[in-house]
């Protein structure tokens, strides 16, 4: 074939051409002869570089620049040009002897790459990494793994190339899980991600907590549960609701939504119950409350909206009449669907019709809710009494509920540790069995109220006043006067001795010195006893040590008044005038003072 013209030496090349005469090996020279010819055609170029590396193929510098240059030609070509497959060849003779430059592996697989040469790129990646050493294999790697996520490649082809990849850095195992979820291989993404969480010494790259792994995972085996098999989903995310206490109503909300993605609906809400009951935050219990509930719409709109299909299944239930003599169990042509509507047709908890009960479920369920949320902050802190007393109201005119509430408080609340008066459930307690003219029970209520060990002792004489202001409201009065000397007798004294050898002294022990409790005994003394046992009470009362300027002015009052009354008597008969006359000089001498 006869060479062209222009590829010959040119005058102004003579002198380059004749010191590689004398010294054809010489880089220097033929680099500065390359330079000299940078504006000339490219094929004068290529003649030049061809004869360069015949002399000199083991130069990295010469083989780049030529690499270079044939890949600055084929830019703008189409991938099915012939240059291509030129380009190719070269790299391939280039590679004869810079096998350990990585350079020159890169940029052939990127030229691969781009020409879409799937198993000539993969097979050109595995002599790379062959040839290399294992210290340069990450810059391979990581086009490798672009090639491999390009659309076309193969999943298995992708699937083994990220299992090499890990075997050479487990580390990225985070990149593997993103690229199976990215290919729907929901499977091998959730066993993958279950080893990850499993392994205490696994740290990721990417800054992700095992926090948010978990809850990776979980949304992966609720949103994909008929696709994924093997692997417990509910002790997995058990366990994370254990582990995890600040996403526990998102984690319980995705244990009950892979359940409904099986259709096992009754399980479904028994995880929504379990939910419900064991949250601590008003936070999660909304998320759980509010997903129970959509669920619920859910169900009886779908049931609404279907069809009625009861008419014409009884008509084929009596056109296959004669089939179901046979045994169902033996047919083998019939779909799971098939087999269990035959097994279940009657079975009451399978009737088609139930949409009054689905209806009848969201009814309850909201009217559960104030209730649910009260035993939420109930398990906050069980010792609120205020909590308690809510609740309370929450089943206003169900007696029996109410009842139950209580006795679970009362039981419930310790004295020492509530927030509130505790005492006030006692008496609310005992109200209530008084509001339905139980006393019987009410006294029951108060006697075991007072037996209680209260922080304070104005709680225990709270509780003795409301008993005796009862027994008043009853008209029992004395016995009004009775309680009120049981519980402001003084303690004996092989009480105090036993108490003292407790080390743990009770309230009950310092009740005889309340000044409450001697207040409202002296006024029930007063208003229903006689002077000599209301002088006892105020005797009492200074005895203690206990009393006020106001009670010891009532003392007076009460003396001053009995010795004028005494005195009228004497001097004074008896008449409706003379009372009227004695009633007129004591208020003014209450009122002077005199």
């Amino acid at each position: 074939m006869a060479i062209s013209k222009e590829l010959y030496p040119s005058e102004d090349d003579l002198l380059y051409e004749e010191e590689l005469l004398r010294n054809p090996f010489s880089l220097k020279l033929w680099w500065r002869y390359l330079v000299a010819k940078r504006e000339a055609p490219f094929k004068k170029r290529f003649v030049i570089y061809e004869r360069a590396l015949k002399a000199l193929p083991g130069s990295y510098k010469l083989w780049h620049a030529y690499l270079i240059e044939r890949l600055s030609i084929v830019k703008n070509l189409p991938i099915t040009h012939p240059e291509y497959e030129t380009l190719n060849n070269t790299f391939e003779r280039a590679l004869v002897t810079m096998h350990k430059m990585p350079r020159i592996w890169i940029m052939y697989l990127e030229t691969l790459t781009s020409q879409k040469f799937i198993t000539k790129a993969r097979r050109t990646f595995d002599r790379a990494l062959c040839a290399l050493p294992v210290t340069q294999h990450d810059r391979i790697w990581e086009i490798y793994l672009r090639f491999v996520e390009q659309e076309g490649i193969p999943i298995e082809t992708s699937l083994r190339v990220y299992r090499r990849y890990l075997k050479y850095d487990p580390s990225h195992i985070e990149d593997f899980i993103e690229f199976l979820v990215k290919s729907k291989l929901w499977q091998e993404a959730a066993e993958r991600l279950a080893s990850v969480l499993n392994d205490d010494q696994f740290y990721s790259i990417k800054g992700k907590t095992k926090h948010r792994l978990w809850l990776e995972l979980c949304d992966l085996l609720t949103t994909h549960a008929t696709e994924i098999s093997g692997l417990n989903v509910d002790a997995i995310i058990r366990g994370g609701i254990r582990k995890f206490t600040d996403e526990v109503g998102r984690l319980w909300t995705s244990l009950a939504d892979y359940y409904i993605r099986r259709e096992l609906f009754e399980k479904a809400r028994d995880i929504f119950e379990e939910g419900m009951m064991t949250v601590v935050t008003v936070r999660d219990f909304s998320v759980i409350f509010d997903s129970y509930s959509q669920f619920e719409e859910i169900m009886v709109s779908a049931k609404m909206a279907k069809p009625d299909l009861s008419v014409e299944e009884e008509e084929d239930d009596e056109e296959h009449g004669s089939a179901e003599d046979e045994d169902i169990r033996l047919d083998v042509n019939l779909s799971m669907a098939e087999f269990v509507k035959k097994v279940l047709n009657g079975f009451w908890l399978h009737d088609v019709k139930d949409v009054d009960l689905r209806l009848a479920r969201l009814e309850h369920l909201m009217n559960r809710r104030p209730e649910l949320a009260n035993s939420v902050l109930l398990r906050q802190n069980p010792h609120n009494v205020e909590q308690w007393h809510r609740r309370v109201k929450i089943f206003e005119g169900n007696p029996t509920k109410q009842i139950l509430t209580y006795t679970e408080a009362v039981r419930t609340v310790d004295p020492m540790k509530a927030v509130g008066k505790p005492h006030t459930l006692w008496v609310a307690f005992a109200k209530l069995y008084e509001t339905y003219k139980d006393i019987a029970n009410a006294r029951v209520i108060f006697d075991k109220a007072v037996q209680v060990n209260y922080k304070t002792v104005d709680h225990l004489a709270s509780i003795w006043c409301e008993w005796a202001e009862m027994e008043l409201r009853h008209k029992n009065f004395k016995g009004a006067l009775e309680l009120m000397r049981r519980a402001t007798a003084e303690p004996s004294v092989e009480v105090r001795r036993r108490v003292a050898a407790d080390g743990n002294e009770p309230v009950q022990m310092k009740l005889h010195k309340s000044l409450r409790l001697w207040t409202f005994y002296v006024d029930l003394e007063e208003s229903l006893g006689n002077l000599e046992s209301t002088r006892a009470v105020y005797e009492r009362i200074l005895d203690l040590r206990i009393a006020t300027p106001q009670i010891i002015i009532n003392y007076a009052l009460l003396l001053e008044v009995w010795t004028l009354l005494h005195v009228f008597l004497l001097h004074v008969p008896f008449t409706f005038s003379g009372l009227c006359m004695f009633t007129f000089f004591f208020t003014v001498s209450c009122c002077t003072g005199a």
